[in-house]
């Protein structure tokens, strides 16, 4: 990024000697907080809240030396019970360039989160300008901490989420599956981790036929991309994304409105090579394995067709009703594969359904998961943060809708029901019945711009998993 998110924060003492102090204040205190101020500052106050002064709202109040010194934000309950970014990140938004700081006194007292703040800080201020061959320039709101060596955490998180974001917004010329590798190895450079790649017709001779029948059409050879890091004694955890990096939908072709956004049909892979930075940077007690079948579904003479039965890692035939649902063949391949070291948990995540995003919305991933307990947490916890998931039932009785009469399933159900759980129902016949897996339908894109989230990639559910890593990997 031409201007790394990093720039925004800064110790205290780097910032300068007029720079803008922000209070918080709840909104049924402002008239009590106003009254302290000089008559001049209260005035601006006045000035600014002649309408219901609002929570979210920011008061900017201007020094007589004509720079601007304090900030009052205003905020309520809703804002001091949550530790989700997003409230920060409009703060942030809403502020001119220059310096800040915070009154820690006005913060604690209403509840309010520094490492929310700092998180959302950061988030705030991504941009994906990288392929621009001008950028303007422009201010930065630099906010300084006492100690920054304090929000170490909070930076690796942010800069894992900008990382998945990059990889989601660089277009497939610029993201291809060679791409996606050359992004994983560089990953892997950066903590120590090493990689593998099996490649073209390679995944053949390594009984990977489904990776490779998705991507043989492709200019650019399919392959299965697998990062490991950490002590082998440590849990196990398996992550494997989905890693189309372009789907035209192969022979049942998409329709132009729906072809514009697939660059981002690898967004599963861009959130678990972003969960993945985050696990490393962390330095947490994990043996972990990432994998990724990187492809493009493209349309050629040797495409796979509609009608086709292929084999699998599993064993299982696959009849293919439709070459638009190829994620999910790319992933049973994988699914198997990381299934055969019997990890602790194996989690996986996918653009994988379009019917996950009319039962949900572009927010809310369906979370699919085989211990009830796990998703609760989960649930809970993404509430709290303001990265939700959704659990859905593995609904058996749907199953059957993906029966096939010439193999030993279907890709996809003849009636077009519950399609997010039977694309989930389908990977289930991957993994055995006794390991703990998850499954997360992610969308991995904001579709408007809203405070920290610009529209483009997205992050979805990885800040949740990484801080519930410890009670669901046991």
């Amino acid at each position: 990024m031409p201007i790394n998110i990093k720039t925004t924060l800064c110790s205290h003492d780097t910032l300068s000697t007029n720079h803008a102090v922000i209070h918080a204040v709840n909104v049924s205190q402002l008239t009590g907080f106003s009254d302290t101020l000089e008559g001049f500052e209260k005035n601006q106050v006045s000035t600014q809240t002649a309408d219901e002064p609002k929570a979210g709202q920011t008061v900017h109040i201007v020094g007589q030396d004509g720079y601007l010194s304090k900030i009052i934000w205003l905020v309520d309950e809703t804002i001091s019970a949550t530790f989700s970014p997003w409230p920060y990140a409009a703060l942030k938004q809403a502020l001119p360039a220059g310096d800040y700081s915070i009154s820690v006194e006005t913060f604690v007292q209403h509840g309010l989160d520094e490492s929310a703040l700092v998180l959302g800080w950061l988030l705030a201020s991504y941009q994906f300008d990288d392929l621009k061959s001008e950028v303007p320039a422009v201010g930065v709101a630099r906010l300084g901490v006492a100690v920054l060596e304090h929000f170490k955490a909070v930076i690796d998180e942010a800069e894992a989420i900008a990382l998945g974001r990059d990889l989601i917004n660089f277009p497939t010329n610029h993201m291809s599956p060679q791409h996606l590798e050359d992004a994983t190895k560089k990953l892997a450079d950066q903590f120590g981790a090493t990689v593998s790649v099996i490649s073209g017709d390679d995944l053949l001779t390594q009984n990977f036929p489904a990776i490779h029948a998705v991507g043989r059409a492709a200019d650019v050879a399919p392959r299965l991309i697998d990062m490991r890091w950490g002590k082998a004694d440590a849990p196990n955890l398996t992550l494997v994304g989905k890693g189309v990096c372009f789907d035209t939908g192969g022979l049942n072709l998409k329709t132009g409105n729906y072809m514009t956004l697939m660059k981002k049909d690898m967004g599963g892979a861009a959130s678990v090579l972003a969960f993945a930075h985050m696990i490393m940077a962390s330095g947490a007690d994990v043996c972990l394995r990432v994998l990724i079948p990187a492809v493009e579904n493209s349309v050629a003479g040797n495409a796979f067709r509609p009608g086709d039965v292929i084999d699998t890692r599993k064993g299982l035939t696959v009849e293919i009703g439709n070459t638009d649902a190829e994620g999910r063949l790319i992933l049973c391949d994988a699914l198997t594969f990381a299934d055969e070291e019997n990890p602790d948990l194996i989690i996986d995540m996918a653009t994988l359904t379009g019917a996950a995003r009319v039962a949900l919305g572009p927010d809310l991933p369906p979370l699919y998961c085989r211990r009830d307990e796990d998703a609760r947490a989960l649930m809970d916890l993404g509430m709290q943060n303001g990265d939700p998931v959704w659990h859905m039932p593995l609904w058996a009785d749907y199953e059957q809708n993906l029966s096939s009469d010439i193999a030993d399933t279907n890709n996809v159900t003849s009636d077009g029901f519950a399609g997010s759980i039977t694309a989930g129902l389908y990977l289930s016949k991957f993994v055995k019945p006794e390991t703990n897996w998850m499954h997360l339908d992610v969308f991995g894109w904001s579709p408007s711009s809203r405070p920290g989230r610009p529209k483009g990639g997205h992050i979805m559910a990885v800040r949740t998993l990484f801080h519930a890593l410890n009670k669901i990997l046991k």
